[in-house]
């Protein structure tokens, strides 16, 4: 449930951005085991949307009352096998594009409303987000997905960047638990999340999921790195 990419994006991805190396992560071979993940996925999600549908109330009625826009900020992102998908998240700033412009979020940036420098802290943007769980566009753990001007930018600088779109993107990941969020200000930023992204999908196990999760929810609550 982590994500710093939220403003002016955008770019054209495609199928054509999945890796075409042959390579064939764990997740693709693993038996009856992505069937138990996609059952995890719906049931969780299902569950946490109905238990917190007040929340969804409140959070959308402070969003009219401080700025004009919409309540949701919908982007486009690429998903399993570089399939585009609308990803839906509480709208947290002034501005909500989809254009041709990467822009960063980053540390006190002046499009964030006062209630989305809340929600983004305690990643309360993010629960729209379980409704792309729902409909199979994402899952409870993988890779978080990038906007597309950011799939075409860092997929031409890093070699293995496309392997990422082996497995549905998570609401969160591996990298997040290891410490790879937060504004991306240099390359290396990006690259550490892409190796963990990777590792995810080579080692991918139910387990391992449950392990992300329960690593997980410590963050959430020490908001480390979350603006």
């Amino acid at each position: 449930m982590f994500d710093s990419f939220h403003g002016t994006t955008g770019a054209t991805a495609s199928s054509d951005v999945v890796s075409d190396r042959g390579w064939h992560p764990t997740f693709s071979r693993a038996g009856l085991r992505p069937a138990l993940k996609r059952a995890f996925d719906i049931v969780v999600a299902a569950s946490v949307l109905v238990a917190l549908i007040w929340a969804y109330a409140l959070i959308a009625l402070a969003i009219v009352l401080e700025s004009r826009g919409p309540v949701l900020f919908r982007q486009r992102r690429t998903g399993l096998n570089g399939k585009v998908f609308t990803i839906y998240k509480f709208r947290s700033m002034s501005v909500a594009e989809d254009g041709d412009v990467i822009a960063h979020a980053t540390k006190d940036d002046q499009r964030v409303t006062r209630v989305g420098a809340f929600i983004r802290e305690t990643s309360l943007d993010e629960l729209p987000q379980l409704l792309n769980v729902i409909r199979g566009d994402m899952s409870l753990v993988g890779p978080r997905p990038h906007a597309l001007a950011h799939d075409a930018h860092y997929g031409a600088l890093l070699p293995r960047y496309a392997d990422r779109f082996a497995v549905r993107p998570g609401l969160t990941g591996l990298a997040q638990v290891q410490g790879h969020r937060g504004e991306v200000h240099q390359l290396e930023c990006m690259a550490r999340r892409v190796e963990a992204d990777v590792e995810y999908a080579a080692s991918w196990s139910f387990r391992g999921d449950l392990a992300i999760i329960a690593r997980t929810l410590p963050i959430l609550l020490a908001r480390t790195n979350a603006y």
